[in-house]
């Protein structure tokens, strides 16, 4: 991971994730004009519990609050999928064989 992805990470720890995913997706916007400045693009899952009974725009503000400057440079853009944890792992159930 990058520098600037530690820290994204690392700022996301004040929600007290059970999981953070993150991915860069800079090089599927390369020619993008908030990639000409050397802006990055990033998706972004966050399964914390701080998110039980909260809103979607809520539990968005939460992530984005921690992040807030870093944007729109380093960071031009975050894709947020926020869950709990409960939501996260009955939809992404692991097989064991």
């Amino acid at each position: 991971m990058t520098a600037l992805g530690d820290l994204i990470v690392e700022r996301l720890a004040a929600l007290d994730p059970v999981h953070v995913a993150l991915e860069d997706d800079s090089a599927a916007h390369a020619g993008h004009a908030g990639a000409a400045g050397g802006a990055g693009h990033f998706s972004v899952t966050v399964v914390s519990e701080r998110f039980a009974g909260a809103a979607r725009l809520a539990r968005h503000r939460a992530v984005l609050d921690r992040v807030v400057d870093l944007i729109p440079h380093p960071v031009h853009a975050l894709a947020i999928r926020a869950y709990t944890p409960d939501e996260y792992f009955s939809s992404h159930e692991r097989t064991v064989r």
